[in-house]
């Protein structure tokens, strides 16, 4: 039941790429607040043009940690683990392109839309 209501809060078409493999609520120290932690790991096929008989699962890059819109008024965080694949030849590891999470900002791409057109870019207060 927690998952399933977890899923309503998260990012569009994320629940297609991703599994959802724990949920934590936590202190952080820094703010003195609660906060969520949604685990979520790639499903394990590949989304790219690539023959998939070509290729085997290698696990997981490092997690990348990205912030998403608050619930309840805690912050959510979304900790992802992308799968990486080697080619059984080549040896040649591929992995696939998120495009739902912005470029080179650890939020997502659409509370960052959101943040820009209200003028509140978090990039200004982070130093």
């Amino acid at each position: 039941m927690e998952l399933t209501l977890i899923e309503s809060f998260l990012p569009e078409l994320i629940l297609d790429y991703f599994d959802i493999v724990n949920l934590k609520k936590l202190g952080d120290l820094s703010t003195k607040q609660m906060i969520f932690e949604i685990h979520l790991d790639e499903k394990n096929c590949i989304h790219k043009e690539v023959n998939s008989n070509e290729y085997e699962s290698k696990g997981f890059l490092p997690p990348s940690k990205v912030q998403d819109f608050p619930i309840r008024g805690k912050a959510v965080y979304l900790v992802i683990r992308r799968r990486r694949w080697r080619h059984k030849i080549t040896l040649k590891e591929i992995s696939n392109d998120i495009s739902f999470i912005a470029k080179g900002v650890q939020l997502t791409e659409e509370i960052s839309d959101f943040l820009k057109h209200t003028g509140r870019d978090p990039r200004r207060y982070d130093k």
